[in-house]
């Protein structure tokens, strides 16, 4: 059974897993892809969309808490220029996506141990498979949407001008030309 097994242990050691991790994502942040097996690409999934948000929230925060933000992720990324990135380039890429920062490609397996690889990157530096599909406008999950003013008066004008002629109207028109 798998009563409380929340962790991938990955087959390391808390320390080795903590700092694989935090090298992986120093990697995924850099470069914006990386290859590598699927279990560990799932596992860093885990640990950095988390710090992607806490990146993208800075820009609607005030100062403090964007300075707490980034002392929290520099604890768990250990790399100061990767911190740097994600705050800088990384969060005003993803500042509209409200989660799903992360893809997972599967690629086959490995030559020499047949291990399942797959390629992860983030979904927003993708310019090659973003490239035919157009933006998409800011939407939100609300049910009814409100009508204007605006969207009333296009209506009201076309009731007007609907209003059936009678016979005797186009009777007319005909004799005075």
């Amino acid at each position: 059974m798998r009563h409380g097994k929340k962790v991938n242990h990955l087959g390391r050691k808390a320390a080795h897993r903590k700092a694989m991790l935090a090298n992986m994502a120093c990697s995924l942040i850099e470069h914006k892809r990386i290859n590598t097996t699927v279990a560990k690409a799932k596992a860093l999934k885990q640990f950095v969309e988390p710090l992607i948000t806490k990146s993208k929230a800075e820009n609607n925060q005030t100062v403090e808490k964007g300075t707490h933000n980034r002392r929290i992720v520099f604890k768990n990324l250990r790399d100061k220029y990767a911190v740097t990135e994600l705050f800088s380039t990384v969060a005003d890429k993803i500042g509209e996506r409200p989660g799903g920062y992360t893809r997972i490609i599967k690629l086959g397996n490995r030559l020499g141990d047949n291990a399942d690889m797959a390629m992860i990157e983030l979904v927003d530096f993708n310019e090659i498979y973003n490239a035919g599909k157009p933006k998409k406008q800011k939407t939100t999950r609300r049910g009814k949407t409100k009508k204007t003013d605006t969207d009333a008066a296009p209506a009201a004008e076309t009731e007007t001008k609907t209003e059936p002629e009678t016979k005797a109207d186009t009777k007319a028109d005909d004799s005075k030309e």
